[in-house]
């Protein structure tokens, strides 16, 4: 009788991507990011396991959105007390926090739980072409839009 294939931690063979996000639509990129994080690029995915590769995007200052989103998409925040809530436009986001703008939307693609963070901890977003990566030999990766 054969038996499937389940992964563990032990059998997980991780690699290092580089992705250029310059010129490339945010949601796009973000929905690929998540399923390499998430390992489901992989013959092996197991939904239970994290299993997924190092991911490092550079020129995120460079990102593009679709239509008007530049100017009517907010990103809100609430400091938890009575009237704290702010609102920044995607527009003040890649201007001055395109790193947190793109790990907020790829974050969001992943599981709500604690397999998520961990699979989470695993995205490096730089806003300059430069990474401190180089050690690790990163493999550069085209999206397939």
């Amino acid at each position: 009788m054969r038996t499937t294939f389940m992964a563990n931690s032990a059998t997980v063979d991780r690699k290092w991507l580089v992705v250029d996000a310059e010129g490339q639509t945010l949601g796009r990129l973000a929905s690929e990011v998540a399923a390499i994080l998430r390992g489901k690029t992989k013959p092996t995915f197991t939904p239970h396991v994290d299993c997924g590769d190092n991911v490092i995007i550079i020129n995120a200052n460079k990102i593009e959105l679709t239509g008007k989103k530049l100017l009517t998409k907010k990103y809100i925040h609430h400091s938890g007390f009575p009237g704290g809530i702010k609102a920044r436009s995607a527009q003040d986001m890649r201007a001055t926090r395109a790193r947190e703008m793109l790990e907020r939307t790829i974050k969001g693609m992943l599981p709500h739980n604690s397999l998520g963070r961990k699979m989470a901890t695993k995205l490096h977003v730089y806003e300059g072409a430069e990474h401190p990566h180089a050690a690790q030999k990163p493999e550069a990766y085209t999206l397939r839009g």
